[in-house]
């Protein structure tokens, strides 16, 4: 990206009617002077348009905290050229800031390094870089803007509070019973390839010589509790702003991160869904989701302004992904408590987190567990105190 300074412009003003009036009338002198000033911003061009060899590395330590733990970038830039010392104007971009650095006389083969801390107060993706190099002239006449190198997330989760209870859920059996257990049993479910380290007597040998090749059984705890965890996302579930930022929906996220590490610490199979669909460029939207995890989606979920619980209930009744469901919303959520409760013949634990809200939800509403929290903390001290799963 280019840039002619106001220098530049009057300098391009000065050249054209110094030349019109030189050659109208005969003057060589206003000629030679409007041919120094064109010159002068040819050169300004010219030394602008040189672009440096720059090689930029960056690091995050660490690329994924909890809000408000601390993050920091460090920026190495490398002269990868051979033929003269680099004097640019270089600045990092780190979120909506900008981080100037230092690049003043890098000579060939050197490097500077550059270590500045990463915000995480408020939870989110902190997309960090690309370096953006200016080079100007010594006229001051052209500036020259170029990005160097690419764009590293900082991954800041939302803050997790200890939950000492888990939910056992009820197990279900592929012959329809529905048990409360506190652990599972283990079924047959798939074959796979052999690969070496597998265990020889979970070869299914019948099948490995219909197809020629080693194939190993892959068995699944089918009566396992498991837990569903709904983030209600929308915009009309969390109303209420400050400094732009929905407080409940943070709060949600928290309960929602506090729910996810216990369910992992137990050992339990947790999923995680949200209302509204994600938008394109999510984790969970990419061809790459399975590379990020629920709190890295939690980190980059965000609200939308249209959804409806409606299909998120459906296919909760449609798949019965879980024994145990819990439902995240705001005090714009409340009423569809009612929606929530319909699900209970599918999922025998129902729990729900409502943050915000002015009033307390009527007690045992629809059948439910209901959680009234200001917060994330709050909500993991009621969470502790509930029995009825």
């Amino acid at each position: 990206m280019s840039a002619l300074t106001a220098r530049c412009v009057g300098l391009l003003v000065a050249a054209v009617v110094l030349l019109g009036v030189g050659f109208r009338f005969a003057y060589p002198e206003l000629t030679l002077l409007g041919a120094a000033a064109g010159t002068a911003v040819g050169y300004a061009v010219m030394t602008a348009a040189w672009r440096p060899r720059l090689e930029v590395t960056r690091s995050a330590d660490p690329d994924r905290v909890a809000r408000g733990e601390p993050a920091a970038m460090t920026l190495t830039v490398r002269n990868a050229g051979r033929l003269r010392a680099a004097s640019l104007v270089a600045e990092d971009r780190c979120g909506d800031r900008r981080v100037p650095v230092p690049l003043l006389r890098l000579r060939p083969g050197r490097d500077t390094t550059v270590r500045y801390e990463v915000p995480t107060a408020r939870r989110g993706v902190v997309p960090v870089g690309p370096l953006r190099v200016t080079r100007r002239d010594p006229l001051g006449l052209v500036a020259l803007a170029r990005p160097y190198g690419g764009t590293v997330p900082v991954w800041v989760h939302p803050r997790v509070h200890p939950l000492n209870a888990v939910p056992t859920g009820a197990g279900r059996s592929l012959d329809g019973r529905v048990d409360k257990v506190p652990h599972g049993s283990i079924t047959f479910d798939s074959l796979r390839e052999y690969v070496v380290g597998d265990e020889l007597r979970r070869v299914h040998w019948r099948t490995s010589a219909r197809v020629g090749e080693l194939m190993v059984r892959e068995n699944v705890d089918t009566s396992l509790p498991r837990i569903v965890v709904l983030l209600d996302n929308r915009a009309g579930a969390h109303p209420q702003r400050l400094d732009g930022v929905a407080e409940s929906f943070e709060s949600a996220c928290e309960a929602a991160a506090s729910v996810l590490v216990a369910a992992y610490r137990e050992g339990l199979p947790v999923v995680l869904l949200l209302v509204a669909p994600e938008p394109a460029g999510t984790p969970a939207a990419g061809d790459d989701a399975a590379a990020h995890g629920p709190l890295d989606r939690l980190a980059a979920a965000g609200l939308a302004d249209d959804g409806d619980l409606q299909p998120a209930a459906t296919r909760l009744r449609r798949e019965r992904l879980g024994d145990t469901l819990v439902f995240l919303t705001g005090p714009g959520g409340r009423d569809d408590l009612g929606t929530v409760g319909a699900l209970r013949a599918a999922y025998p634990s129902l729990v729900v987190g409502v943050f915000g809200a002015a009033e307390p939800a009527p007690s045992g509403a629809a059948g439910l567990v209901v959680i009234d929290a200001a917060d994330g903390a709050a909500f993991a001290a009621e969470w502790d105190g509930v029995r009825r799963w």
